[in-house]
């Protein structure tokens, strides 16, 4: 039979789709890095155009790239802060967008390829069909949002809004959970053909939505600038809390406009993130898992400590970049021990 055949029968590989659905997870992992990178070195607004086919081939020649420098130098970032940049340090920066937009869309091909050769090899195990669909359409979403983002710093404003900047990081965390949750249950299903997809304890989405918090509050921090307000810890300079640090005029909008609040908040909130999730990987324990726990409980410790570096390095761009970086892994492995919670208790 031709490779390009088409079986009569329905064959599922749930191991060889899951392969490929990692890859993507970790395609999606790289693009929030990427993300990361682009927000603190300020090169989010550097492509001022959203040109989803034409937008794949970078400025070829001089003339080219001056015309995209022309581009950035119309809104209101240049003019606040880059009057001397040159075109040599408008390339850097535009760089690290390309590269954030390329795989994005890297991420679009290889997931709708797979989706297609996998339909028509009639490999996608019963029941998968639809979620596969739906992690694609999130995809196209989360394009939209980014350019969404992009579009509030184009005019006004000297940057991005910092609540679309973290609608937009939230959003690829969802397609990201939902790859790796579709990814465990397909390993269970090529081990068992019989097992069903695992069903969310209300402990692990518990714990999901405490470090979903905890990582949107990040997103205000880099988006306020706000890691720059105390480089001290675990004192906001002398003090726990800023004497004047809460605005009363804000009200709650202090909690996500005030950078002295967010970064308050997000160095305490960490460690309710931390408990909840030392509490899914205690679960975790009684039921067998050994891997997920210890994953669980190194990425928090490492978290922890690159959190509290960040802030005593005045945000290190390097620094930064590990923590956002790590807070993925630890949400990926949150949902590993997470995903082991729907099953029998090992006496």
């Amino acid at each position: 039979m031709s490779m390009l055949a088409r079986p009569a029968a329905p064959s599922p590989h749930p191991n060889a789709l899951a392969n490929w659905l990692q890859l993507v997870a970790v395609l999606v992992f790289a693009i929030v890095v990427v993300g990361g990178i682009t927000r603190l070195t300020e090169s989010g607004l550097s492509i001022t155009e959203w040109k989803p086919v034409r937008g794949i081939i970078p400025p070829l020649n001089q003339a080219e790239w001056v015309a995209e420098f022309e581009n950035y130098k119309r809104i209101p970032q240049y003019t606040a802060f880059n009057l001397h940049m040159t075109l040599e340090g408008f390339k850097a920066i535009y760089f690290w967008e390309y590269l954030h937009r390329l795989l994005a869309r890297g991420i679009g091909v290889v997931l709708a390829g797979v989706m297609i050769v996998a339909w028509w090899k009639r490999a996608i195990p019963a029941g998968y069909g639809w979620r596969m669909i739906g992690i694609f359409a999130l995809g196209g979403l989360q394009g939209a949002i980014g350019w969404w983002m992009v579009y509030s710093g184009l005019s006004v404003r000297t940057e991005v809004s910092h609540i679309r900047l973290a609608t937009h990081l939230i959003a690829a965390l969802l397609i990201f959970s939902a790859l790796v949750w579709t990814v465990l249950d397909l390993r269970r299903l090529a081990r068992d053909p019989n097992a069903r997809p695992a069903r969310p304890t209300a402990l692990a989405v518990a714990a999901v939505l405490i470090l979903a918090v905890q990582i949107m509050l990040g997103a205000f921090v880099a988006g306020l600038r706000a890691g720059y307000a105390f480089a001290t810890w675990p004192k906001m300079g002398d003090e726990w809390f800023p004497s004047g640090g809460w605005n009363l005029a804000q009200g709650l909008a202090n909690l996500h406009d005030n950078p002295i609040v967010v970064q308050f908040a997000h160095r305490w909130w960490a460690w309710v993130a931390a408990i909840a999730a030392i509490a899914v990987a205690r679960a975790a324990r009684k039921r067998g898992a050994v891997g997920p726990v210890h994953a669980v409980a190194t990425l928090i410790v490492v978290q922890i400590g690159l959190g509290i570096a960040t802030l005593l390095t005045g945000v290190d761009i390097v620094v930064a970049v590990a923590h956002q970086a790590v807070a993925v892994l630890l949400l990926a492995a949150l949902l590993w021990a997470g995903h082991g919670l729907d099953k029998p208790k090992v006496s």
